[in-house]
């Protein structure tokens, strides 16, 4: 006899309304049910100190121990010895718990997103289903097993095969690796490191650009439906206003990556001799990528802003030429009746009205994105770099600069 199988509450209820799903990119795939399961989150992502201290436990932990054991922990044993290796601390003491808050910043930011769009009428009735069927893609792209284990084959084929040990291992003495002919030869701590630290953390930051594709895949679907976008709304976005605050729930993912290219520098700087002012374009480019990264998708909007601010212009100048020739008749041309006051006439309140609309449609936005956001999260995102300006000069002589260039 068929049973009907109760909803679970990480698949959409669709159907009215009042049942809109909240919108989620990480509640769902394998890994979060396999949290669960240990108990290390709950449905709504709870438990996240616990969660970080296992992570950090299995990641840092063991390299400690076995570093120690190797006495390599200390300096004099290796050019980096573990405990002076500024880039592995940076990575799983500093960014990998970014990666880890971040899912509930962006869980939390972007739970009401669904419901704003059904809530301000953007989504016409008769495009519901299509609304709908977006919203139930994401959620099976977002709980695809296939996904996560292609991401996996990813980090142990291309990050840790490939680009960790031909081009970001230190080539000297370390304590998780000897320079070889080909590539490193790995300590016992190096297989740790390399087969297990390192897989967990590149997994964890492979799957945030994998959300991330979700999210510009939800928005372009969403922005090619016919949207009601209102020129004259306050926001200057046609009603879209919020989602340009979605943003700043990426700032843990800014400041990981950040954090990540700050120890990456580090290690050169302290243990190969390597100056601050070499990898300028390095730190834009981070800059500028996470910048694309958050801000890019929000741009898919803009041809339908853009149309609903022509539309705007069009129509409501129309209806602002018909007013106005009508209250020059009216009140400049004789046309009002003789007893009618000019006074408190709501005529002129009227026409006001109207031309503070056509001011609102004039200065209506097309991108969704403002300076302020831009700014804010690219100072994130430097932020963590910003401590290894003291190698190229004395803090007294940076502040001096600083309070210089200020007053």
């Amino acid at each position: 006899m068929d049973t009907e199988r109760p909803a679970s509450v990480f698949e959409p209820t669709i159907g009215t309304a009042q049942s809109e799903p909240d919108f989620s990119l990480v509640l769902g795939g394998p890994l979060f049910q396999l949290l669960r399961r240990a108990h290390l989150s709950d449905d709504a992502l709870a438990l996240l100190r616990k969660r970080v201290g296992v992570l950090v436990l299995i990641a840092w932990l063991p390299l400690l121990v076995m570093s120690l054991l190797q006495g390599k922990a200390t300096k004099g044993a290796v050019a980096v010895p573990f405990l002076l290796d500024l880039e592995l601390h940076v990575r799983f003491l500093v960014a990998l718990p970014l990666l880890v808050t971040a899912e509930i910043v962006v869980h939390r930011r972007m739970r009401p997103v669904v419901q704003l769009f059904r809530e301000r009428n953007l989504v016409a009735e008769a495009q519901l289903p299509r609304f709908h069927s977006i919203i139930d893609s994401a959620f099976r792209l977002r709980n695809s097993v296939v996904a996560e284990v292609l991401l996996l084959a990813i980090v142990y084929g291309v990050g840790i095969q490939l680009f960790w040990r031909h081009y970001i291992a230190l080539n000297t003495e370390t304590w998780y690796a000897m320079p070889g002919a080909g590539s490193p030869v790995l300590s016992v701590a190096g297989f740790w490191y390399g087969y297990v630290s390192l897989p967990i953390f590149q997994f964890l930051l492979c799957r945030w650009y994998f959300r991330v594709f979700i999210w510009a895949r939800f928005l372009y679907q969403v922005s090619r439906l016919e949207l009601r976008l209102v020129p004259t709304h306050p926001d200057r976005l046609g009603g879209l206003g919020f989602l340009a605050y979605t943003v700043y729930a990426f700032a843990p993912l800014a400041a990981a990556h950040g954090a990540m290219l700050a120890g990456f520098f580090a290690n050169r700087i302290f243990h190969m001799s390597a100056k601050v002012s070499e990898f300028r374009m390095e730190a834009f480019a981070l800059v500028a990528l996470v910048l694309c990264m958050v801000f890019g998708p929000l741009l898919v909007f803009v041809p339908r802003l853009s149309a609903a601010r022509r539309r705007g212009l069009r129509e409501y100048g129309t209806l602002a030429e018909r007013y106005s020739r009508a209250f020059d008749e009216k009140w400049v041309r004789g046309g009002a009746l003789p007893d009618e006051p000019l006074l408190g006439s709501g005529d002129i309140q009227s026409l006001a009205d109207l031309g503070n609309s056509l001011e609102v449609i004039r200065s209506m936005r097309t991108i969704p994105i403002t300076k302020e956001a831009l700014f804010q999260l690219g100072m994130v995102t430097f932020a963590p770099m910003l401590p290894l300006l003291l190698t190229a000069m004395p803090l007294e002589e940076l502040l001096k600069r600083l309070f210089g260039l200020l007053f």
